[in-house]
């Protein structure tokens, strides 16, 4: 088996996504809590350069660094950045952030406190203060928007933004609408200073069917060899179960919860761990026998999930390659929602 056997994916096309390289003029943002780079990319594509981009964790600086080494990247907590300090992170266009994971209801029975999530956010929020930004970009889990534990949070969020004369709106979308073979659901979060908002346009939908598991990954699963990888392929005919990188304080890596596990070993897949290299030419797959029968994915194929490019470079050992990845907005949807954003500042 080649790789040369499987048909390209068809990646999804618009005038807007075919000159977002070329746009012009570029806008200027301010990214915190910038991780993996994932929504950095998306917004590259979609025409802005950021003048910061503020990270708390070594490796994830180190991913940025990697990637575009002429991007100023401060490895530095979000609550110890004074942007008086930073004369050009004032009146950016955009201030975007992919902010830690608010715990989901499924999380909520863990013994670790959710007051530094909260904390963050909270802060987040209190950077529009020193910045001024034109527009507000934060993503995070979709219960932040939907469920009303999380009233208190948004009222705040409320409160704040009409002192300083930002219209908001709250939304979910899903990855996968956007070329992410992934059942990605994001809550976000949009601002904009003055009258913006009534401008700003939610991305539309822009793949129907989507793209499969099978067709994302088919090709990688036969460049070891394995003489399988077509036969998987056609049987991974859905999208991925989201992906959660999972906590930074405890565990290996692996593909979610129990829910989640059941759903990749349906396409006879281990999502209980991820692997070190594709399937072999000597791999013998046979979901019936379990977890052996069944190969893990790797970070790479974990990272194509996400909608990362292959160029895409992530830094440092195995868990904490993963756990970027994981916890990164897909660079598709961040692309679409800076477009979005990008035709509504124009439109000025």
């Amino acid at each position: 088996m080649t790789t040369a056997e499987f048909d390209p994916i068809d990646k999804p096309t618009s005038l807007e996504r075919h000159l977002a390289d070329h746009l012009d003029p570029r806008l200027r943002c301010l990214e915190i809590c910038a991780g993996a780079g994932g929504l950095a990319l998306g917004l590259e594509r979609a025409g802005f350069d950021p003048v910061l981009l503020l990270d708390n964790r070594p490796v994830a600086c180190e991913t940025l660094r990697a990637n575009r080494p002429a991007w100023d990247v401060r490895e530095i907590d979000l609550v110890d950045f004074d942007p008086a300090e930073e004369p050009k992170a004032y009146d950016v266009d955009l201030l975007a952030g992919g902010l830690p994971r608010v715990k989901g209801t499924a999380a909520v029975n863990r013994t670790r406190s959710n007051d530094v999530e909260l904390g963050l956010f909270r802060a987040a929020i209190e950077l529009i203060y020193g910045v001024q930004p034109r527009a507000v970009l934060f993503e995070n889990v979709p219960d932040v928007v939907t469920k009303d534990a999380y009233a208190p949070l948004r009222d705040f969020v409320a409160e704040e933004l009409g002192h300083l004369g930002y219209k908001h709106e709250w939304f979910v979308c899903n990855a996968a609408d956007h070329g992410v073979p992934q059942d990605r659901a994001e809550g976000v979060l949009i601002a904009f200073k003055g009258d913006g908002l009534d401008r700003f346009r939610s991305p539309e939908r822009l793949l129907d069917p989507p793209i499969t598991v099978g067709m994302a990954l088919g090709e990688s699963m036969a460049a070891g060899g394995w003489h399988r990888a077509v036969e998987w392929a056609a049987q991974a005919d859905r999208l991925a179960p989201t992906i959660v990188g999972g906590s930074w304080d405890r565990g290996g890596a692996d593909l979610g919860m129990t829910g989640s596990k059941r759903a990749w070993a349906r396409m006879g897949v281990d999502g209980g761990t991820i692997a070190d290299a594709v399937p072999g030419p000597d791999f013998h797959w046979d979901p019936e026998l379990g977890r052996e029968g069944m190969m893990p994915l790797t970070v790479d194929q974990v990272a194509v999930l996400q909608g990362f490019p292959d160029d895409w470079k992530i830094m440092g050992r195995k868990t904490a390659r993963y756990r970027q990845v994981g916890n990164a907005t897909p660079p598709p949807l961040a692309e679409a929602l800076g477009l979005s954003i990008r035709a509504a500042l124009l439109a000025e």
